[in-house]
């Protein structure tokens, strides 16, 4: 059974049809990439697997359970867990305090029973700081552990958006255009970053603008236009889809 199964998933703004009778599966251990021309549904798709919207059909299952109408929370529990495209930080905490507080936003923990030193909390909170100190080894953050998040450069504040994803063990980690935006050398560094994730075991769907970093990264890519899939095939495959290259690639320059 696939990880992530999603079936028939439709969703429509009024008289507008974002995602159109959508079908997918994502299987453990995968890179999968979606890909797309602006306004081709990708972000609704994130929102929808992720519970910040609802569909109006279809079905999303993910490691068995229907998730098409639970809520955020609920699914990150799970252990499915999103990144933004726009970076949500809390910019004048430090950087161990983000990743911190990021798992008690994720999880819906007792966050006033830590503040207020009830016991119990206070053993989980001190687990989960080591865990947090943890995944800035394994994000290459650790020596940022007490500098203000919003001090960090461009590039490190992308990867400790995925640092906060990673500190609810995830198993699914939708990454919503890690790269866009970043120089060349920030680029290869969360492309060998994200293989790194995938490598310790955790399955990653990104959407992502950047061809070069998309078409590296996955190993399946999966291209929609106007909220419909027109084409998924290995990268080799896919910058030769007639189709593809028609709705986007002709557009993109691929380096």
């Amino acid at each position: 059974m696939a990880l992530l199964e999603v079936k028939g998933l439709t969703k429509d703004f009024g008289g507008l049809t974002a995602v159109d009778n959508l079908d997918f599966d994502i299987n453990g251990g995968e890179i999968v990439g979606l890909i797309g021309p602006n306004g081709a549904g990708k972000t609704t798709v994130f929102n929808l697997i992720s519970g910040f919207s609802h569909p109006t059909s279809g079905t999303i299952i993910f490691k068995g359970h229907k998730i098409s109408h639970s809520k955020p929370h609920v699914i990150a529990a799970l252990g499915l867990v999103r990144t933004f495209q726009e970076i949500t930080l809390f910019k004048k905490q430090t950087v161990i305090e983000n990743v911190v507080m990021g798992h008690y936003l994720q999880r819906r923990r007792s966050l006033l029973a830590s503040v207020l030193g009830i016991r119990p909390a206070r053993i989980e909170e001190e687990e989960i700081r080591q865990r947090a100190r943890e995944v800035l080894e394994r994000t290459g953050l650790a020596r940022f552990e007490n500098a203000l998040a919003g001090s960090l450069p461009f590039g490190h504040q992308r990867a400790l958006g995925v640092a906060i994803g990673l500190s609810v063990n995830p198993f699914l980690m939708l990454l919503d255009e890690p790269v866009t935006g970043m120089n060349a050398e920030e680029a290869e560094t969360m492309m060998d970053l994200i293989r790194d994730v995938c490598d310790q075991g955790i399955t990653i769907l990104l959407v992502e603008h950047h061809m070069k970093a998309a078409l590296g990264l996955c190993s399946r890519v999966i291209v929609l236009n106007f909220g419909k899939k027109i084409a998924e095939d290995v990268p080799q495959r896919i910058v030769e889809n007639k189709d593809v290259i028609e709705t986007y690639l002709g557009t993109e320059e691929i380096e």
